[in-house]
Protein backbone atom coordinates (compact mmCIF):
# COMPACT_ATOMS: atom_id res chain seq x y z
CA UNK A 1 0.00 0.00 0.00
CA UNK A 2 1.49 3.37 -0.89
CA UNK A 3 1.78 5.80 1.75
CA UNK A 4 0.26 9.11 1.39
CA UNK A 5 2.04 11.52 0.90
CA UNK A 6 2.12 15.58 -0.20
CA UNK A 7 5.11 17.60 -1.30
CA UNK A 8 4.51 21.33 0.68
CA UNK A 9 5.72 24.41 -1.07
CA UNK A 10 6.94 28.14 -0.07
CA UNK A 11 6.42 31.12 -2.07
CA UNK A 12 10.15 32.43 -2.09
CA UNK A 13 11.87 34.68 -3.43
CA UNK A 14 9.17 35.43 -6.07
CA UNK A 15 8.06 31.38 -6.93
CA UNK A 16 6.90 28.40 -5.38
CA UNK A 17 9.33 26.02 -4.51
CA UNK A 18 9.20 22.75 -3.08
CA UNK A 19 10.71 22.57 0.27
CA UNK A 20 9.41 19.97 2.67
CA UNK A 21 7.25 16.62 2.37
CA UNK A 22 4.20 15.52 4.87
CA UNK A 23 3.26 12.02 5.07
CA UNK A 24 0.60 9.93 6.72
CA UNK A 25 2.53 7.03 8.94
CA UNK A 26 -0.95 5.73 10.38
CA UNK A 27 -3.99 6.16 11.18
CA UNK A 28 -5.23 8.25 7.71
CA UNK A 29 -9.08 7.47 9.12
CA UNK A 30 -8.35 9.61 12.22
CA UNK A 31 -7.77 12.73 10.06
CA UNK A 32 -5.67 15.40 11.68
CA UNK A 33 -5.47 12.76 14.83
CA UNK A 34 -3.29 10.43 12.02
CA UNK A 35 0.60 9.73 13.11
CA UNK A 36 2.87 11.65 10.68
CA UNK A 37 6.03 13.20 9.74
CA UNK A 38 7.27 15.99 7.77
CA UNK A 39 10.80 15.86 6.53
CA UNK A 40 12.55 19.36 4.58
CA UNK A 41 14.15 18.69 1.31
CA UNK A 42 18.11 18.60 1.49
CA UNK A 43 17.99 21.62 -1.05
CA UNK A 44 16.16 23.90 1.08
CA UNK A 45 18.20 23.14 3.99
CA UNK A 46 20.94 24.03 2.52
CA UNK A 47 20.09 27.21 1.87
CA UNK A 48 17.82 28.09 4.98
CA UNK A 49 19.30 25.91 7.46
CA UNK A 50 17.70 26.97 11.05
CA UNK A 51 15.06 29.68 9.84
CA UNK A 52 12.19 30.47 11.89
CA UNK A 53 10.78 33.06 9.35
CA UNK A 54 9.23 32.95 5.86
CA UNK A 55 11.79 30.33 4.63
CA UNK A 56 10.02 27.62 7.36
CA UNK A 57 6.67 25.85 7.34
CA UNK A 58 5.98 27.24 10.72
CA UNK A 59 7.78 29.32 13.53
CA UNK A 60 7.89 26.34 15.51
CA UNK A 61 9.57 23.76 12.64
CA UNK A 62 12.28 25.78 12.18
CA UNK A 63 14.76 24.45 8.92
CA UNK A 64 16.28 21.52 9.71
CA UNK A 65 17.95 18.51 7.77
CA UNK A 66 15.93 15.46 10.65
CA UNK A 67 12.63 14.96 10.14
CA UNK A 68 9.76 15.42 12.75
CA UNK A 69 7.34 12.79 13.51
CA UNK A 70 3.96 13.41 15.25
CA UNK A 71 1.15 11.76 17.08
CA UNK A 72 -1.01 14.37 14.83
CA UNK A 73 -1.14 16.18 11.61
CA UNK A 74 1.62 19.02 12.37
CA UNK A 75 -0.79 22.30 13.30
CA UNK A 76 0.42 23.86 10.25
CA UNK A 77 -1.14 22.16 8.21
CA UNK A 78 -4.66 22.00 9.97
CA UNK A 79 -4.71 25.81 8.94
CA UNK A 80 -4.57 24.39 5.43
CA UNK A 81 -7.60 22.60 6.07
CA UNK A 82 -11.14 23.69 4.17
CA UNK A 83 -13.21 24.07 7.21
CA UNK A 84 -16.95 25.26 7.42
CA UNK A 85 -18.54 26.77 4.05
CA UNK A 86 -15.50 26.12 1.85
CA UNK A 87 -15.50 22.65 2.98
CA UNK A 88 -18.65 21.92 2.34
CA UNK A 89 -18.64 23.28 -1.03
CA UNK A 90 -15.24 20.94 -1.46
CA UNK A 91 -16.52 17.68 0.07
CA UNK A 92 -19.76 18.15 -2.85
CA UNK A 93 -17.04 18.86 -5.54
CA UNK A 94 -15.65 15.92 -4.23
CA UNK A 95 -18.55 13.50 -3.62
CA UNK A 96 -17.27 12.54 -0.08
CA UNK A 97 -18.76 13.42 3.59
CA UNK A 98 -18.19 16.83 5.00
CA UNK A 99 -18.17 16.01 8.17
CA UNK A 100 -16.22 13.07 8.59
CA UNK A 101 -12.61 12.67 9.98
CA UNK A 102 -11.67 10.11 7.49
CA UNK A 103 -12.42 13.27 4.62
CA UNK A 104 -9.52 14.95 6.11
CA UNK A 105 -6.48 13.81 4.17
CA UNK A 106 -8.41 14.50 0.41
CA UNK A 107 -9.76 17.47 1.39
CA UNK A 108 -5.98 18.74 2.33
CA UNK A 109 -5.05 17.13 -1.30
CA UNK A 110 -7.72 19.18 -3.33
CA UNK A 111 -8.40 22.45 -0.99
CA UNK A 112 -4.74 23.77 -0.09
CA UNK A 113 -3.94 25.01 -3.67
CA UNK A 114 -4.76 28.24 -3.06
CA UNK A 115 -3.87 29.54 0.72
CA UNK A 116 -3.59 32.11 2.62
CA UNK A 117 0.37 33.04 3.36
CA UNK A 118 3.14 31.36 1.71
CA UNK A 119 2.70 28.18 2.28
CA UNK A 120 0.49 25.26 -0.43
CA UNK A 121 0.56 21.53 -1.01
CA UNK A 122 1.52 20.72 -4.27
CA UNK A 123 -0.84 17.89 -5.24
CA UNK A 124 -3.69 20.62 -3.91
CA UNK A 125 -2.86 23.16 -7.10
CA UNK A 126 -2.53 20.54 -9.21
CA UNK A 127 -6.04 19.63 -8.79
CA UNK A 128 -6.75 23.03 -8.87
CA UNK A 129 -5.05 23.18 -12.76
CA UNK A 130 -6.70 20.08 -13.51
CA UNK A 131 -10.06 20.83 -12.74
CA UNK A 132 -10.26 24.93 -13.80
CA UNK A 133 -13.19 24.80 -16.20
CA UNK A 134 -12.41 28.57 -17.40
CA UNK A 135 -10.25 30.75 -17.71
CA UNK A 136 -10.17 34.21 -15.67
CA UNK A 137 -12.91 36.48 -16.16
CA UNK A 138 -13.07 39.50 -14.64
CA UNK A 139 -16.32 41.13 -13.21
CA UNK A 140 -17.69 44.54 -11.97
CA UNK A 141 -18.27 45.42 -8.32
CA UNK A 142 -22.04 45.90 -9.37
CA UNK A 143 -22.18 42.23 -10.55
CA UNK A 144 -21.10 41.30 -7.31
CA UNK A 145 -22.95 43.12 -5.10
CA UNK A 146 -26.01 42.07 -7.39
CA UNK A 147 -25.16 38.86 -6.78
CA UNK A 148 -26.24 38.55 -10.71
CA UNK A 149 -27.06 34.91 -12.65
CA UNK A 150 -23.77 35.29 -14.49
CA UNK A 151 -21.43 36.03 -11.15
CA UNK A 152 -23.54 33.21 -9.09
CA UNK A 153 -22.95 30.76 -12.20
CA UNK A 154 -19.02 31.38 -12.36
CA UNK A 155 -18.93 30.84 -8.52
CA UNK A 156 -21.14 27.28 -8.43
CA UNK A 157 -19.03 25.85 -11.60
CA UNK A 158 -15.58 27.44 -10.22
CA UNK A 159 -14.96 29.55 -7.33
CA UNK A 160 -16.58 28.15 -4.32
CA UNK A 161 -14.78 24.57 -3.99
CA UNK A 162 -11.27 26.39 -4.01
CA UNK A 163 -11.60 30.27 -3.03
CA UNK A 164 -13.69 29.29 -0.19
CA UNK A 165 -11.72 26.91 1.40
CA UNK A 166 -7.68 26.89 2.29
CA UNK A 167 -6.92 29.56 5.13
CA UNK A 168 -10.80 31.09 4.90
CA UNK A 169 -12.57 29.19 7.49
CA UNK A 170 -15.71 29.66 8.94
CA UNK A 171 -19.35 29.43 8.67
CA UNK A 172 -19.67 32.39 6.28
CA UNK A 173 -19.39 32.24 2.55
CA UNK A 174 -15.99 34.03 1.81
CA UNK A 175 -14.29 33.86 -1.86
CA UNK A 176 -10.71 35.30 -2.46
CA UNK A 177 -10.83 37.77 -5.12
CA UNK A 178 -8.45 39.58 -6.76
CA UNK A 179 -8.59 43.16 -8.52
CA UNK A 180 -7.11 43.53 -11.70
CA UNK A 181 -5.61 47.32 -13.30
CA UNK A 182 -8.26 47.91 -14.93
CA UNK A 183 -10.73 47.42 -12.18
CA UNK A 184 -12.74 43.93 -12.39
CA UNK A 185 -12.84 41.37 -9.81
CA UNK A 186 -11.88 37.62 -10.69
CA UNK A 187 -11.05 34.68 -8.70
CA UNK A 188 -7.85 34.46 -7.24
CA UNK A 189 -6.48 31.36 -8.21
CA UNK A 190 -7.07 32.16 -11.52
CA UNK A 191 -5.54 35.66 -12.49
CA UNK A 192 -1.82 35.83 -13.03
CA UNK A 193 0.16 37.70 -10.35
CA UNK A 194 1.61 40.29 -12.79
CA UNK A 195 -1.81 41.56 -13.59
CA UNK A 196 -3.23 41.35 -10.16
CA UNK A 197 -3.89 45.08 -7.93
CA UNK A 198 -5.47 44.09 -4.60
CA UNK A 199 -6.60 41.02 -2.87
CA UNK A 200 -9.98 40.70 -1.04
CA UNK A 201 -11.91 38.26 1.10
CA UNK A 202 -15.07 39.01 0.36
CA UNK A 203 -17.91 37.61 2.67
CA UNK A 204 -21.26 37.24 1.98
CA UNK A 205 -24.35 37.43 4.67
CA UNK A 206 -24.91 34.21 5.91
CA UNK A 207 -28.57 32.76 5.11
CA UNK A 208 -32.14 35.18 5.06
CA UNK A 209 -31.40 35.65 8.91
CA UNK A 210 -31.76 39.53 9.37
CA UNK A 211 -29.18 39.29 12.46
CA UNK A 212 -26.06 37.50 10.16
CA UNK A 213 -27.01 40.71 7.96
CA UNK A 214 -26.46 43.01 10.84
CA UNK A 215 -23.54 41.01 12.34
CA UNK A 216 -21.57 41.25 8.90
CA UNK A 217 -22.41 45.21 8.29
CA UNK A 218 -21.44 46.33 11.66
CA UNK A 219 -18.02 44.56 10.95
CA UNK A 220 -16.90 47.28 9.17
CA UNK A 221 -17.56 49.76 11.60
CA UNK A 222 -15.95 47.20 14.45
CA UNK A 223 -12.38 47.59 12.18
CA UNK A 224 -12.63 51.59 11.99
CA UNK A 225 -12.97 51.67 15.65
CA UNK A 226 -10.21 49.26 16.63
CA UNK A 227 -8.36 51.27 14.36
CA UNK A 228 -8.94 54.24 15.56
CA UNK A 229 -8.39 53.22 19.06
CA UNK A 230 -4.26 52.50 18.39
CA UNK A 231 -4.52 48.81 17.46
CA UNK A 232 -3.14 46.85 14.71
CA UNK A 233 -5.57 46.98 11.67
CA UNK A 234 -5.33 46.70 7.68
CA UNK A 235 -6.80 48.55 5.45
CA UNK A 236 -10.36 49.52 5.94
CA UNK A 237 -13.18 47.38 4.88
CA UNK A 238 -16.26 48.41 2.69
CA UNK A 239 -19.89 46.37 3.32
CA UNK A 240 -22.36 47.39 1.15
CA UNK A 241 -25.59 45.32 0.41
CA UNK A 242 -24.77 42.08 2.19
CA UNK A 243 -21.26 42.16 1.12
CA UNK A 244 -18.27 42.51 3.39
CA UNK A 245 -14.85 43.54 1.25
CA UNK A 246 -12.03 42.76 3.04
CA UNK A 247 -8.61 43.78 2.06
CA UNK A 248 -6.30 40.89 2.50
CA UNK A 249 -2.84 41.37 4.43
CA UNK A 250 -1.02 38.65 4.01
CA UNK A 251 0.20 39.85 0.30
CA UNK A 252 1.76 42.64 -1.61
CA UNK A 253 1.63 43.81 -5.07
CA UNK A 254 4.90 44.87 -6.21
CA UNK A 255 6.71 46.21 -9.56
CA UNK A 256 7.45 42.52 -10.41
CA UNK A 257 4.36 40.71 -9.23
CA UNK A 258 3.27 39.97 -5.47
CA UNK A 259 5.09 39.29 -2.13
CA UNK A 260 3.35 36.63 0.09
CA UNK A 261 4.17 36.34 3.42
CA UNK A 262 4.17 33.59 5.72
CA UNK A 263 0.98 33.17 8.00
CA UNK A 264 0.13 30.46 10.90
CA UNK A 265 -2.78 30.64 13.44
CA UNK A 266 -2.25 30.65 17.35
CA UNK A 267 -3.26 27.16 17.66
CA UNK A 268 0.06 26.94 15.11
CA UNK A 269 1.93 29.00 16.90
CA UNK A 270 1.27 27.15 19.86
CA UNK A 271 2.09 23.47 18.59
CA UNK A 272 -2.02 22.58 18.63
CA UNK A 273 -3.72 20.43 15.90
CA UNK A 274 -7.31 20.45 15.78
CA UNK A 275 -9.98 22.41 16.36
CA UNK A 276 -11.90 22.20 19.56
CA UNK A 277 -8.24 22.46 21.47
CA UNK A 278 -7.64 23.74 24.67
CA UNK A 279 -6.05 27.22 24.43
CA UNK A 280 -5.48 29.66 27.45
CA UNK A 281 -4.29 33.69 26.65
CA UNK A 282 -1.53 32.78 29.37
CA UNK A 283 -0.18 29.59 26.55
CA UNK A 284 -0.82 32.23 24.07
CA UNK A 285 1.64 34.48 25.83
CA UNK A 286 4.29 31.87 26.12
CA UNK A 287 4.47 31.06 22.61
CA UNK A 288 4.36 34.94 21.45
CA UNK A 289 7.73 35.36 23.97
CA UNK A 290 9.23 32.69 22.64
CA UNK A 291 8.62 33.01 18.71
CA UNK A 292 8.41 36.46 18.37
CA UNK A 293 10.28 39.45 16.94
CA UNK A 294 9.09 42.21 19.46
CA UNK A 295 7.09 40.56 21.92
CA UNK A 296 6.58 43.52 24.65
CA UNK A 297 4.91 45.05 21.71
CA UNK A 298 2.87 41.98 20.33
CA UNK A 299 2.19 40.95 23.89
CA UNK A 300 0.83 44.31 24.74
CA UNK A 301 -1.39 44.48 21.61
CA UNK A 302 -3.15 40.88 22.20
CA UNK A 303 -3.54 42.30 25.66
CA UNK A 304 -5.38 45.57 24.58
CA UNK A 305 -7.24 43.13 21.76
CA UNK A 306 -8.34 40.95 24.48
CA UNK A 307 -9.91 44.08 26.09
CA UNK A 308 -11.63 45.37 23.48
CA UNK A 309 -13.05 42.20 22.29
CA UNK A 310 -14.73 41.71 25.93
CA UNK A 311 -16.44 45.62 25.62
CA UNK A 312 -17.42 45.11 22.37
CA UNK A 313 -18.95 41.47 22.43
CA UNK A 314 -16.73 39.92 20.40
CA UNK A 315 -16.93 36.32 22.54
CA UNK A 316 -15.69 34.18 19.11
CA UNK A 317 -11.88 34.50 20.58
CA UNK A 318 -10.76 31.19 19.24
CA UNK A 319 -7.28 30.05 18.56
CA UNK A 320 -7.99 30.66 14.51
CA UNK A 321 -9.29 34.38 14.68
CA UNK A 322 -5.53 35.31 15.70
CA UNK A 323 -2.15 34.98 13.76
CA UNK A 324 0.87 35.48 13.11
CA UNK A 325 3.28 36.79 9.98
CA UNK A 326 6.30 35.19 9.18
CA UNK A 327 8.76 37.89 7.04
CA UNK A 328 11.84 37.16 4.57
CA UNK A 329 14.03 39.52 7.03
CA UNK A 330 13.48 37.13 9.63
CA UNK A 331 10.44 39.29 11.49
CA UNK A 332 7.66 37.04 13.32
CA UNK A 333 4.72 39.37 14.41
CA UNK A 334 1.49 39.42 15.76
CA UNK A 335 -0.62 40.28 12.11
CA UNK A 336 -3.08 42.82 12.20
CA UNK A 337 -6.76 41.98 13.41
CA UNK A 338 -9.64 40.17 11.88
CA UNK A 339 -12.72 38.04 12.24
CA UNK A 340 -13.55 41.04 14.38
CA UNK A 341 -17.41 41.47 14.65
CA UNK A 342 -20.27 41.63 17.58
CA UNK A 343 -21.11 38.55 17.42
CA UNK A 344 -22.54 38.58 21.03
CA UNK A 345 -25.77 39.05 18.47
CA UNK A 346 -25.32 35.65 17.22
CA UNK A 347 -28.63 33.58 18.09
CA UNK A 348 -26.86 30.54 18.58
CA UNK A 349 -25.06 32.21 21.46
CA UNK A 350 -21.31 31.96 21.50
CA UNK A 351 -19.07 31.70 24.57
CA UNK A 352 -15.59 33.25 24.82
CA UNK A 353 -13.22 30.23 24.27
CA UNK A 354 -9.76 31.59 25.07
CA UNK A 355 -9.74 32.69 28.48
CA UNK A 356 -6.81 34.21 31.19
CA UNK A 357 -5.64 31.22 33.68
CA UNK A 358 -6.93 32.97 37.23
CA UNK A 359 -9.45 35.88 37.43
CA UNK A 360 -11.47 35.37 34.26
CA UNK A 361 -15.33 34.55 34.87
CA UNK A 362 -16.22 36.60 32.10
CA UNK A 363 -15.22 40.17 32.74
CA UNK A 364 -11.29 39.52 33.94
CA UNK A 365 -9.75 40.55 36.84
CA UNK A 366 -7.44 43.23 34.37
CA UNK A 367 -4.29 43.75 37.65
CA UNK A 368 -4.43 40.41 37.77
CA UNK A 369 -4.00 40.07 33.60
CA UNK A 370 -1.29 42.46 33.72
CA UNK A 371 0.57 40.11 36.26
CA UNK A 372 -0.35 37.14 34.59
CA UNK A 373 0.51 38.56 31.05
CA UNK A 374 3.98 39.86 32.22
CA UNK A 375 4.78 36.79 34.00
CA UNK A 376 3.99 34.55 30.69
CA UNK A 377 5.67 36.96 28.57
CA UNK A 378 8.70 37.91 30.90
CA UNK A 379 7.57 41.30 30.57
CA UNK A 380 7.08 44.56 32.65
CA UNK A 381 3.47 44.16 34.49
CA UNK A 382 4.02 48.01 35.18
CA UNK A 383 4.71 49.05 31.75
CA UNK A 384 1.77 46.86 30.88
CA UNK A 385 -0.48 48.22 33.40
CA UNK A 386 0.04 52.10 32.39
CA UNK A 387 -0.86 51.27 28.91
CA UNK A 388 -3.99 49.58 30.14
CA UNK A 389 -4.41 52.76 31.92
CA UNK A 390 -3.83 54.55 28.72
CA UNK A 391 -6.56 52.77 26.89
CA UNK A 392 -8.82 52.68 29.68
CA UNK A 393 -9.25 56.01 28.08
CA UNK A 394 -10.07 55.38 24.57
CA UNK A 395 -12.21 52.32 25.55
CA UNK A 396 -14.65 54.84 27.93
CA UNK A 397 -14.73 56.96 24.72
CA UNK A 398 -16.79 54.23 22.76
CA UNK A 399 -20.59 54.60 23.22
CA UNK A 400 -19.60 58.26 21.05
CA UNK A 401 -17.40 57.00 18.77
CA UNK A 402 -19.33 54.16 17.89
CA UNK A 403 -22.55 56.23 16.89
CA UNK A 404 -20.01 58.53 15.18
CA UNK A 405 -19.15 55.98 12.79
CA UNK A 406 -23.04 55.35 12.61
CA UNK A 407 -23.60 52.12 14.58
CA UNK A 408 -26.98 51.07 15.12
CA UNK A 409 -27.81 53.06 18.15
CA UNK A 410 -29.70 49.76 19.51
CA UNK A 411 -25.93 47.65 19.34
CA UNK A 412 -24.52 50.30 21.05
CA UNK A 413 -26.72 50.85 24.03
CA UNK A 414 -26.44 46.92 24.23
CA UNK A 415 -22.80 47.35 24.42
CA UNK A 416 -22.45 49.95 26.78
CA UNK A 417 -22.28 48.07 30.00
CA UNK A 418 -19.69 46.08 29.09
CA UNK A 419 -17.66 48.91 27.79
CA UNK A 420 -18.09 51.13 30.95
CA UNK A 421 -17.40 48.03 32.69
CA UNK A 422 -13.94 47.31 30.89
CA UNK A 423 -13.30 50.78 30.99
CA UNK A 424 -13.50 50.76 34.69
CA UNK A 425 -11.23 47.48 35.00
CA UNK A 426 -8.43 48.71 32.99
CA UNK A 427 -8.63 51.90 34.97
CA UNK A 428 -8.66 50.46 38.39
CA UNK A 429 -5.50 48.07 37.18
CA UNK A 430 -2.96 50.97 36.48
CA UNK A 431 -4.38 52.82 38.89
CA UNK A 432 -3.44 49.90 41.50
CA UNK A 433 0.34 48.92 40.07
Amino acid sequence: MTTPMSTLELFLQGQWQPVATLEILAGIERGTEAETRVAYLIEHVLGAQGRRDAAALSATFPVSLEFTRLHTWPAFAVDLLPQGYGRQELARRLNIPASTRHSDWELLMAGAGNPIGNLRVSEAFSYIREHATAASRGFTRDEILSRSDTFMEYLATEGYFISGSSGVQGEWPKILLTQDRAGYWHLDHLLPDQDAASHWIVKFARGDNPIFRTILAVEATYYAVASELGLRVGKPLIHENGVLFIPRFDRSVTHGGVDRFGQESLYSLTGRAGFEVALTHNQAISAMAKHCTDPVSDITEYVLRDALNIALGNKDNHGRNTAFQRFDNGRIALAPLFDFAPMFLHPEGIARRTRWERDDAGQPNWRSVAEQAASAGNISADALRQRMGDFAESVARLPTLLLEYDMPAEIADRLRPGIDTTARGLENAAQNG
